[in-house]
């Protein structure tokens, strides 16, 4: 098996998941008229998650998306390239390597975070909600591993440059 493929399989397995969970989670909604997303219950659901199984993912997988952010932001830093979230925003040159090296980093850990939404999901409250998991699992690793990119390129070059004003004196 090539290495290429056996990357992949988590992410297809996930999809699979998804993708059997979907009629299911359509005709709920044909059914009660309620998309769920964005919802009081949709946010009343989160609190829950947070003290029912899988409680201990809200701090790990976070932990980690930080671990691998940090790590990009010093690669990117290294190569030169704008911090993260200004690259994405201002300098769409660089958009198409940074969304490869952010594809290759987090690959894993988002679909790890979505299947752990689902199996939370279904512990919790014996049903699975697979738009919800779309976007919990993701904002779960995104958001601390974009900002921690971002910054750890900003204080990277700043130590550097100020390393190499210290050493010119």
């Amino acid at each position: 098996m090539s290495s290429i493929s056996r990357r992949w399989i988590l992410g297809g397995v996930v999809i699979a998941i998804l993708v059997a969970l979907t009629p299911r989670a359509i005709l709920r909604i044909l059914e009660t008229g309620d998309l769920y997303l964005f919802t009081n219950q949709f946010f009343q659901d989160i609190l829950a998650r947070l003290s029912g199984p899988g409680r201990l993912r809200f701090i790990f997988q976070p932990v980690v998306a930080i671990i691998l952010g940090t790590r990009s932001g010093m690669k990117d830093a290294s190569a030169g390239l704008p911090p993260f979230l200004w690259a994405v925003l201002f300098h769409k040159q660089h958009w198409r390597e940074l969304f490869r090296s952010t594809l290759a980093s987090v690959r894993n850990l988002v679909a790890i975070a979505i299947l752990l939404d689902l199996i939370s999901q279904f512990l919790i409250f014996h049903e699975v909600r697979p738009g919800a998991a779309l976007v919990v699992g993701p904002v779960l690793i995104g958001v601390p591993y974009v900002v921690s990119r971002a910054l750890s390129n900003r204080i990277f070059r700043w130590s550097n440059h100020r390393k190499r004003s210290v050493d010119t004196v």
